[in-house]
Order: C-alpha cells, then structure tokens, then sequence
C-alpha cells in the first residue's frame, strides 16, 4: 500500500496520449487558420497589412507645365491636370485658360523632362466656351478609355457632366464628343448643382462625387451594367470645412479609400479616409495644421527655385489605370496646379496664373 506522501507514478502511455491530444489540437488550430484565409483572404491581407501613414512632408518639382504665349489663343493658366501612364508615356489631360473660354488640352511625354515642351492639342470635344476639369480612366468592361468633364451649357444653371470615349488614347483626335451623363434638366437629381465630378468603381456599381463649395461633397450611383447613365440617386457624403476638386482613390491591398478635398483660401489639401464608398468618411489630414498637402508642409525639390504657396486642383499618381482608381500607398505621388498667394491680389480668379508641378514625400 502506498504512503500518503508518496507521488504517483505516471503512465507512459497517459503521457503519450497528452502529446498526441497537443499536437492534435495544434494541428486543428492550422487548419482552421488556412480555412479563413481561403474563405476570406481579403480579411487576411487587411490584418497582415503594416500601419499606414500619410506622407508628413513634401517636396515639389520646378514647374512641369506651364501657360503657353502663342500667337493664336494664348493660354494664361495650365490646371486640373489628371494623369495616367500608358504604353511608356505619361498622358496629362488639363484645363487651359485661354483668351475668353476654358477648354481641356492634352499632352503626352516619356519623361518628365519633356512635359513642358511636348505639343499642346487642344480636345475639340465640345462648341461650348467652358468644358474643363477633366478626369481619365480606361473602363474595363467597355474597353474604352474615358474622359469625365464638366461643360457649361447656355441658359442652364446646372453644367453638364460630360463624357467622352476612345479606343486610342495616343490620338486626341479620337475622342467623341461630349455626351451628357446628366444634363441639368429637370430630370437632374442634382439640386444643388456641383462641379469637379469625379467618377470611381467597385465590383458592382459607378460612384460620381463631387462637390458644391458649401462644406458638402456629394455620391451618385449607378449598376455598373448601366454606366455611363443611371444615375439617379444622390446624397451627401460628407459634411465639412472642405470646397471643391474631390478626388478619391481605392489604397492597394486594402479595405479603404481615400479622397482628398481642396480647401479655400490660400489653397491646401485634406484626406479623408472610408471603408467603403457607400461608407462614412473619417478625417485622416483634415486641419490646417496637419493638412494633407499645404504651404505648411512642402518645399522645393534640391535646386528647385521656390514658385509656390499654393495646393490646389491635382491627383495622385495611380497604380492602374482603370476604373477602380487604385494608388500604391507606398509609392504616393500628387500632380498639382500651383502658384504664388501674393499673385492672386487684385485678380478674378479666372485670372490666375496656374502651373503644374509634382509633389513627392520628402525622404
């Protein structure tokens, strides 16, 4: 008989059957882990994925492109530039201010070096003497480029949105021209007019925002079987300190989304960050004192003569081209329209002397 204080001894084969019960539950662990990831790997990407920060600083770029002084209809201000890569060349489409009208110009360049001399051509899209900010996108399920830009119509208080297509984005002779996704009629949900409209997609349907310069950016949609039309459903997306040129973009490799908003004033930039874009908009660099892109927080490039206080009208570089307007947050880069805050005294803004450079974070 066994002593009281004495320690029991232990089956071999208890221990062996606690090792395999371990093991056994480790193993079931795994499986349950590589069974998520299979059901849902989005979600797994979206844990693995490291924190995410805005650039805290930029520099910028000498001019890129400027106003052109030609002999015929000589331009006075190069802005709203959007920009896609393309067959080895960078196509910017921009609005040029000319004598009387604004009209959208493009150009095409290798090489940023050359951006400033490449020919100008004119987009011959539209008869009206104010068609500009324009957007471009290559939409998969149609196989065609766009072009999404604003155009004032005589008589209307409401400017259209205007589209034009092609199958040739070297040829600026081959866009079609301008058809009205929503033409300002009485049909247009539209209320409170708008302007810088600004087309993005998910798998299911178009987003059209755009803004009013009352603190408000607005959302549209329409069945992504349906666009360019159907868009009849309209609500405020945010409500903030914020005035116009929202351009929002899907973050590579993750759940998110972001618009950036152009603030008055000596013009700076804010973001905004969602989880969908049906969802609520979260400010991420929304002050002045911590804005997305200010006179606060850029500074010419190395060598680079100082030529702006402004950060106005631009988009990000993106990592696509089509319609889903994806960036690479780790490779963020903003053309914009710049210039001096001290030039715009005693001017219309009309009248402004707008030029296009690069931001990039500074290293």
């Amino acid at each position: 008989m066994r002593s009281s204080n004495s320690s029991p001894k232990v089956c071999r084969h208890d221990t062996l059957n606690e090792q395999f019960a371990t093991l056994f539950s480790k193993a079931l662990a795994m499986v349950r882990v590589l069974v998520l990831l299979l059901i849902c790997p989005t979600l797994a990407l979206a844990e693995e994925a490291p924190e995410w920060t805005l650039p805290q600083r930029w520099t910028y770029s000498a001019p890129l492109i400027a106003p052109v002084d030609r002999s015929e209809e000589p331009s006075h201000a190069q802005k709203d530039p959007t920009i896609i890569f393309h067959d080895g060349k960078w196509h910017v489409f921009m609005t040029a201010k000319l004598p009387g009208r604004s009209v959208i110009e493009t150009c095409s360049f290798a090489d940023w070096s050359e951006a400033n001399s490449a020919p100008r051509i004119m987009l011959k899209v539209s008869e009206s003497d104010y068609y500009c900010a324009p957007q471009v996108f290559y939409f998969q399920p149609h196989q065609k480029w766009y072009l999404v830009y604003q155009v004032g119509m005589p008589g209307q208080k409401k400017m259209w949105v205007a589209y034009s297509t092609t199958e040739t984005i070297d040829d600026p002779s081959s866009w079609t021209k301008a058809q009205p996704m929503l033409d300002g009629g009485q049909d247009d949900p539209r209320k409170q007019g708008g302007l810088d409209y600004w087309i993005i997609c998910d798998a299911d349907r178009a987003w059209l925002f755009y803004t009013t310069l009352d603190g408000k950016m607005w959302r549209m949609w329409t069945p992504l079987t349906q666009f360019p039309k159907g868009f009849n459903h309209c609500e405020v997306a945010l409500q903030a300190e914020i005035f116009e040129a929202s351009h929002t973009y899907k973050i590579e490799g993750r759940q998110q989304y972001l618009t950036i908003i152009e603030q008055k004033g000596r013009r700076y930039y804010k973001a905004y960050l969602a989880d969908r874009l049906d969802g609520d908009w979260k400010p991420l660099a929304a002050t002045a004192k911590q804005p997305f892109a200010a006179a606060s927080n850029i500074q010419p490039d190395e060598g680079v003569e100082p030529w702006t206080d402004n950060v106005s009208h631009g988009e990000l570089i993106r990592a696509t081209n089509d319609q889903t307007l994806t960036i690479d947050p780790t490779d963020i880069r903003f053309l914009f329209q710049g210039m001096w805050e001290k030039d715009k005294q005693g001017q219309g803004y009309g009248q402004f002397n707008w030029r296009i450079g690069l931001l990039t974070p500074q290293r």
